[in-house]
Parts: structure tokens; C-alpha cells; sequence
């Protein structure tokens, strides 16, 4: 992958040597995949790549250091580059790495200390696969309408949830589950919803559904039916989830833009290749004005992102800010402008750009969902408009 991008101030030496070790690792990383769109097939897959980011070492930077992590926190920019980097090579590889962090980055935040000994170095290894749970049928963007539900019983040693959540990635084949749900039925919208740490064999938890995508990922809809969860594996505070989800969001937003990053500079270098070598009309494509033209949107496109993908990831690491504002930025431009130039690079392949199982055609299925999760392209301009109007 053309890291020229590296040379820009908001690296530090370590992270040029985090992007280059892993562009040459990646493609051991996603050697002899079955590449299958039967959910078994992806299943695997998912598991495999979670193992192998563990043994790699990648993994260890979704935790803290204390728990077999990197650093004592979790740096954006390192998370930023290992996703574009992924993303580049390989769209579940991405996905797999993304999900080991944003799974488990509630525990990092806000568990007890017991918790986080437990979950936490299986992450880092690999050993232990993470997922998010927070969207259900009827609350996805308003996470205000949630229903799930989580009641303390009387003697106070358990929680019981019931209720069901959707779209929930590796829904099926995580080992746990950091799910959110509303504790304080008295209390509604955002407020009075807690977190809690559920293991994928609790009673009660069950997997409802499997959701199949254009770009096979594991997706499920699970179901909690009387589900006992231990009153210690609540995450903070009780009726604080909802801060904790978007806390948790906030530091893995910037990363889903560089996630559309790496899907756009792979399909600017396929464009680019492409055009050089096909002969039309005595010439070659990349001869012609309007391929050029194409070209040229493309990079454009491409740097702007990464200016805004970068400068979010930097002023949460360097600077220590709240970058609600700058990763909604990031990430709503880098998934449309991702989208736009895909869109241009699998027009210049002409017919074979349609064709299944080109790399361009699996990019353009790849991007279409960044668009949408963690944060449609519709909220972040919302989210973007209310910090301005602070």
C-alpha cells in the first residue's frame, strides 16, 4: 500500500513502523481464506483472522497495557492505521480487528478490575472473540427508544434481561457480549440504560436470527428471555450505558473512517493499474482526458479524508481532546468520499467491474455499509450541526 500519507506530522516514528510491519504481514494474515458467503464459511473465516491478528500481536492494540495491550491507553492513530492497512488487504480482516476493540472497549473503559483481568488479555491473544450490543429493532440511531430491559432481583446478586438486539456483529460467534439495556423502565430516553458483560453460553441468551449482508460479515439478532446476568458484570455505574456507549463509539469513529481509507486507496491503485494497462483506441485508458480527470477526484478525494481522518486521531492523542465533533467529521467524509471514488474506479474496468469476485466489485459491496454503521452519514451531520451550535 502507497504509504506517502506516513510523512505527514501526525505520525511518530512508531506508527510508520506499526503501517509497514503490517502491510507486509497482511497478506500472511489473510492467506487461504475461503472467502465464502455462507455464513459457516464467513464464521470461520472470522474466527481464523482473530487468531491470527492475536498470535501477530495485532489485537494487543484494542486493550490497555496493563491487561496485554500496547500502551496504556489506546492510541487512535495506531488504531486508525492497522484498520486502513487491514482494510486495504482485506475487508473481514478489518472487520475482525475493529470488533476485538469496539466489543471489549466498554470493558476497557469502565470495568472492574476483575472484569477486565478476565476479558480483557483474551482479547489482546486473540483467544476471546468481542461484540458490541447495542442496536435493536426498534432503537438503531435512537438509542433513546431501547426496550431491552434489566431488572435486579429483589436479593440484588443478579440482573435479568430480556429483550432482543439486531445488526449485532459477530452476533453468533462471540464469546461474550457487552450489551446495554434499560435498568430504570421509569426513566426513558437516553437516561437509566446500564451496560453488562453477558457470556455467550448464559442462559437465557440465544441467537434468533443470522443477518446475511452484501459484504459477508457475522451479523445476528440475539435474544435474552429471562437471561441472569451477574450484578458484577455490570459496567460502571448503573443507569450510565448510554454515556458509556457513546464513549466507547467516540474512540473507534475515526477508525471506521480509516477503515473507508483503505478501501479507497485499494481501489484508486486498482483504477490506476487498470488504466495503464488497457489499450483503447492506439493508446492506453489512462492516456485519455476524462480518465485523468477521474483520477484526479479520486486523489483529491482520497487526502481529504485522511486529512480529517488523521487530524481527529491526533488531537485525541497528542492534544488529549474530545473529538466528538472531528471524528464525525472523519468518518461521515471518508465513507462518502470512499463510496465516490470506488464508484469511478469500478466504472474505468468497464464490464469486468461488475464482474463477481473482482477486487472492485467486492470493494464496492465492502463500503456500502461503513455508510451506515456506527453512525449513519444522516446522524454525524447532526452530531457535526450540535457541536457547532454549542
Amino acid at each position: 500500500m502507497n504509504q506517502q500519507h506516513l510523512a505527514w506530522p501526525f505520525f511518530e516514528a512508531q506508527h510508520r513502523a506499526l503501517a509497514a510491519e503490517l502491510d507486509a504481514a497482511a497478506p500472511a494474515l489473510i492467506q487461504g481464506l475461503a472467502h465464502g458467503h455462507a455464513s459457516a464459511a464467513v464464521d470461520a473465516d472470522c474466527r481464523t483472522l482473530v487468531a491470527r491478528l492475536g498470535a501477530a500481536g495485532i489485537t494487543r492494540h484494542a486493550v490497555p497495557q496493563a491487561y496485554g495491550g500496547i500502551a496504556d491507553t489506546l492510541d487512535s492513530r495506531s488504531l486508525c492505521l492497522i484498520r486502513e492497512t487491514l482494510a486495504y488487504h482485506e475487508g473481514l480482516a478489518d472487520f475482525a480487528f475493529a470488533m476485538q476493540g469496539l466489543g471489549s472497549g466498554a470493558i476497557s473503559l469502565a470495568g472492574s478490575e476483575a472484569l477486565k483481568a478476565h476479558y480483557l488479555p483474551r482479547v489482546a491473544r486473540g483467544a476471546a472473540i468481542a461484540a458490541f450490543a447495542l442496536t435493536e429493532p426498534e432503537a438503531g440511531s435512537d438509542v433513546g427508544a431501547m426496550a431491552t430491559s434489566a431488572r435486579l432481583e429483589k436479593e440484588g446478586g443478579h440482573y435479568v434481561l430480556d429483550g432482543s438486539k439486531t445488526w449485532i456483529s459477530n452476533g453468533g460467534i462471540a464469546d461474550f457480549y457487552c450489551v446495554f439495556a434499560r435498568s430504570d423502565p421509569a426513566t426513558m430516553g437516553a437516561k437509566g440504560i446500564s451496560a453488562f458483560v453477558v457470556d455467550a453460553d448464559t442462559p437465557g441468551l440465544t441467537i434468533s436470527e443470522r443477518i446475511d449482508v452484501i459484504a459477508p460479515h457475522p451479523l445476528a439478532t440475539l435474544k435474552f428471555d429471562n437471561c441472569r446476568v451477574p450484578a458484577s458484570h455490570l459496567l460502571g455505574a448503573a443507569g450510565q450505558g448510554f454515556k458509556l456507549a457513546m464513549q466507547t463509539l467516540d474512540i473507534f469513529r475515526a477508525s471506521v473512517a480509516a477503515a473507508a481509507l483503505g478501501f479507497a486507496r485499494r481501489a484508486m491503485d486498482e483504477a490506476v493499474a487498470r488504466a495503464k494497462s488497457r489499450k483503447m483506441f492506439g493508446a492506453t485508458l489512462a492516456d485519455l482526458q476524462l480518465t485523468q480527470a477521474a483520477i484526479g477526484d479520486m486523489a483529491t478525494l482520497i487526502d481529504a479524508a485522511a486529512l480529517l481522518t488523521y487530524r481527529a486521531a491526533w488531537l485525541r492523542d497528542v492534544k488529549g481532546e474530545r473529538t466528538t465533533k472531528e471524528a464525525a467529521m472523519a468518518k461521515m467524509t471518508a465513507t462518502e468520499n470512499a463510496q465516490a471514488v470506488i464508484d469511478r474506479a469500478l466504472q474505468l474496468f468497464g464490464g469486468l467491474g461488475v464482474k463477481s469476485g473482482e477486487t472492485v466489485e467486492k470493494l464496492y459491496r465492502e463500503i456500502r455499509a461503513l455508510r451506515i454503521y456506527e453512525g449513519a452519514t444522516e446522524v454525524q451531520k447532526i452530531i457535526i450541526a450540535r457541536e457547532v451550535l454549542k
